[in-house]
């Protein structure tokens, strides 16, 4: 059956109209093509740009603020100059220099957790939650208070990842906005998904991954309506970050990669494995998140879950921190199979545990670095049977797999790690093959991702 095209006119309407009323010479319309259609439920107003800058500029500052005081935290704690150099300073330290820090991390988690749960009961931070219901609203106060705690012990070595502080600011920068302007709810929930992808990009450089992170995860559509504004947000606040934040990918000094026929077919090969893997790990977030500590426990568990991790450290520097540096390690092919096998096994464990004991903190470096990890493992040992790969092809791909079946977005989850490396289009054949089908499998068996799987099991008022 051959499919023929209307000879009319569309008869979708263009919602605000164009400005050029004389149609093409064809007469048809602009909405023929799917994307263009008009603005959707969100009205994209001259008001709603202007929003949008604000909004990305106070991303920006947050997210620069907080990463400034992740640095202050890890110089204090380790003596780290930047956050380049933490995994070298923690490894520098004496087994009490390593130990005491996150000692007081768990003590800072915990009556921190409890002076929140106290003072601020009933408010939100959820921002995700917010998004998907359409419900509630962001409360400033506790929002602050929870970012400055999570930077807090993340910088003092908690396994967690940096960007919530940061995606959490953003958002509550977009819902003060939306709110002084009297935004309508979608465009209320428009502008906060903007501010949160902005604030992600912030502290990570990467403008684009974060637009499309914003679009595929917090809004679930990739339109003009909605990359638009995303970009535009993601890339202001990225630009007002260079401030104080380096304008560089995280990850410098990436080794020289190439596209060979034996990463290909690691590729398709080791996608169904991470699906699975990234399966178990949601499910594992899942479990934890719904089992949260309460009352008192919120005081005591955070120092168990950071003397535990802090006993670990002490034979595996590199479970401190977001990952960050298991990244690096992995990409520069440093380390003995063994340690990254410990590291593969132990980095989800210790993340969890950390997330379990009500600690604030992210997921998307601990993941990334857990792919990473795997990528190292896996592509050793497929070395000795197809040799001739650089081992950071491996990384890389396994990497973005293991991100983009974690949130359950493949193009953001290829396009951060394009973006976080600087490598270009070198290796994107496989790192798409890779990503797509580990999503794909993941999707089938369970569906959720690292931020559903954390949702509450009921709305707070």
């Amino acid at each position: 059956m051959r499919w023929q095209a209307s000879a009319g006119p569309s008869e979708r309407e263009r919602v605000p109209p164009p400005l050029l009323k004389r149609r093409m010479s064809s007469g048809r319309a602009s909405t023929s093509q799917p994307n263009v259609t008009g603005d959707g439920a969100a009205a994209l107003t001259p008001g709603f740009w202007v929003a949008i800058v604000v909004t990305g500029v106070a991303a920006g500052l947050f997210g620069a603020a907080l990463m400034e005081l992740l640095r202050a935290v890890s110089r204090i704690a380790y003596g780290a100059a930047d956050l380049s150099g933490f995994a070298a300073a923690v490894r520098a330290a004496s087994p009490w220099g390593r130990a005491w820090p996150l000692l007081v991390a768990g003590v800072i988690a915990g009556l921190g957790g409890w002076g929140l749960g106290r003072f601020a009961a009933g408010k939100r931070t959820d921002v995700d939650d917010l998004l998907w219901t359409g419900r509630g609203r962001l409360s400033v106060r506790r929002s602050l208070g929870t970012s400055v705690l999570s930077e807090a012990v993340v910088g003092l070595g908690a396994s967690l990842g940096r960007e919530a502080a940061p995606k959490l600011m953003g958002a509550v920068a977009g819902h003060v906005v939306a709110e002084r302007l009297h935004f309508t709810p979608p465009q209320v929930r428009l502008l906060v998904a903007c501010g949160a992808g902005a604030g992600f990009a912030s502290v990570y450089n990467v403008p684009f991954g974060a637009a499309l992170f914003t679009a595929e995860v917090l809004v679930g559509a990739i339109n003009l309506p909605i990359v638009l504004p995303a970009l535009a947000c993601s890339a202001t606040a990225t630009a007002t970050a260079w401030l104080v934040l380096p304008n560089q990918p995280v990850y410098l000094q990436v080794p020289q990669v190439t596209t060979t026929a034996g990463l290909v077919v690691f590729a398709i090969v080791i996608g169904p494995v991470i699906g699975l893997c990234a399966t178990a790990y949601v499910r594992l977030i899942g479990i934890v998140s719904h089992h949260a500590p309460g009352g008192r426990w919120v005081l005591v568990l955070p120092s168990v879950a950071f003397g535990i991790l802090a006993l670990l450290g002490l034979s595996y520097p590199l479970l401190y921190g977001n990952g960050s540096d298991i990244m690096v390690a992995a990409l520069g092919d440093n380390g003995t199979l063994e340690v990254f096998v410990a590291l593969l096994m132990l980095k989800p464990l210790v993340t969890v545990l950390c997330l379990g004991s009500g600690a604030p903190g992210g997921l998307f470096t601990p993941v990334l670095a857990t792919g990473a990890a795997f990528g190292l493992v896996s592509g050793r040992l497929w070395d000795l049977i197809w040799p001739g790969t650089p081992i950071a092809a491996y990384v890389l791909v396994a990497a973005a797999a293991m991100i983009g079946a974690g949130m359950q977005a493949p193009l953001a989850g290829v396009a951060l790690v394009l973006e976080l490396t600087a490598v270009g289009t070198a290796v994107v054949v496989p790192l798409i093959a890779a990503t797509m089908i580990a999503t794909a499998v993941s999707h089938r068996l369970d569906g959720y991702s690292i931020y559903s799987a954390r949702l509450a099991s009921s709305i707070e008022s």
